[in-house]
């Protein structure tokens, strides 16, 4: 059974609630009724309920009625909502008038759901930018305890299995933090390192990546790297890291014993965590599009709760993938 399939099996047997707030947009729906029909998960429909109701019927599909829809505008627990926004928010300035207007929006009212445990996790974005798809979650939901940053993983499944663990890999951050600090970068690798063992399935051996190995270059971003490393130790003290180790270094054998005698990670790393955002990001997508890899994400980490966020150019498929990976980051947690 291959990783995805595992994936989707787990989702099965742990039963997570997820709301979808995009829940009128043509492939959100699409994706849930797969999702139900499967049974993935359960799903909290955000929207007009006769608008999902007309496309669903001219999308043909039939397990739509399995969900539970919830009109963001008119439902029986909107005032409770808008309390708890109220409460949540109102030191920093938040209006009772306010809150009502904004547990009208669907990404607010999501995150809110979250935050009364009546679902367990949160997917969008395929219509939403990142900052709206997060903003609520920063202000609402938060960080885990121990955790300031949010980063975006990818679970890189290589053609040639002789990476990482018979070709599964987890990339990071990739998509949302562009210049983390060194204590920053050590957190990432910790939640990277979380999501390799609790969604990839693999024992992770973490390379804390940097263009110089064991002191092979100096530079001020350098010492980031292995200062996070440093932190990371003490964060996590069970956890495989080693850096700075160069990228050949980690994942080459025979590089990393030449260049890293002694490293217990060097040449045979499985999770790779890059110093900046940019290096990540074009990082992933060469790998993806030159080794012909599948990239699995980004699946957002961090937070205290899961909300994973869509790229707008996502397929159905995409999407189903991510519900399912989102059941198990809510299980796990």
């Amino acid at each position: 059974m291959d990783l995805l399939s595992q994936i989707r099996e787990k989702a099965r047997e742990v039963q997570q609630t997820i709301v979808l707030p995009e829940g009128e947009e043509e492939r959100t729906l699409k994706a849930a009724d797969v999702v139900l029909k499967e049974n993935y998960a359960q799903l909290v429909l955000l929207g007009n309920p006769e608008v999902i109701k007309q496309k669903s019927t001219s999308f043909g599909l039939s397990h739509i009625d399995k969900a539970c829809i919830v009109d963001p505008k008119n439902h029986a627990e909107k005032q409770d909502y808008t309390t708890l926004l109220y409460e949540l928010r109102k030191s920093k300035g938040m209006t009772m008038e306010e809150a009502a207007r904004l547990v009208e929006d669907p990404l607010y009212l999501g995150t809110l759901m979250i935050k009364k445990g009546a679902v367990g996790g949160e997917v969008a974005g395929a219509m939403n930018a990142t900052g709206n798809v997060l903003r609520p979650a920063f202000q609402i939901v938060k960080t885990l305890p121990g955790i300031s940053v949010v980063s975006g993983a990818f679970i890189m499944i290589m053609k040639d299995k002789q990476w990482g663990d018979n070709g599964i890999m987890v990339f990071a951050d990739c998509a949302a933090h562009p210049n983390p600090n060194e204590a920053e970068l050590a957190q990432i690798a910790v939640a990277s390192a979380r999501t390799a063992k609790t969604i990839a399935g693999i024992e992770p051996r973490v390379a804390m990546l940097s263009f110089s190995t064991k002191g092979s270059a100096k530079h001020e971003m350098v010492d980031k790297v292995i200062n996070a490393t440093r932190i990371a130790r003490e964060m996590a003290p069970d956890l495989q890291i080693d850096g700075e180790l160069q990228a050949d270094a980690a994942i080459v054998p025979s590089v990393g014993a030449a260049k890293a005698p002694g490293s217990p990670i060097a040449g045979h790393a499985n999770v790779l965590i890059f110093p900046t955002l940019e290096v990540g990001n074009i990082a992933y997508k060469l790998v993806q599009r030159l080794a012909g890899a599948d990239a699995i994400g980004p699946i957002m980490q961090g937070m205290a709760a899961p909300i994973n966020d869509l790229s707008r150019g996502c397929s159905v498929e995409d999407i189903v993938n991510l519900v399912a990976i989102t059941a198990n980051q809510a299980a796990a947690q």
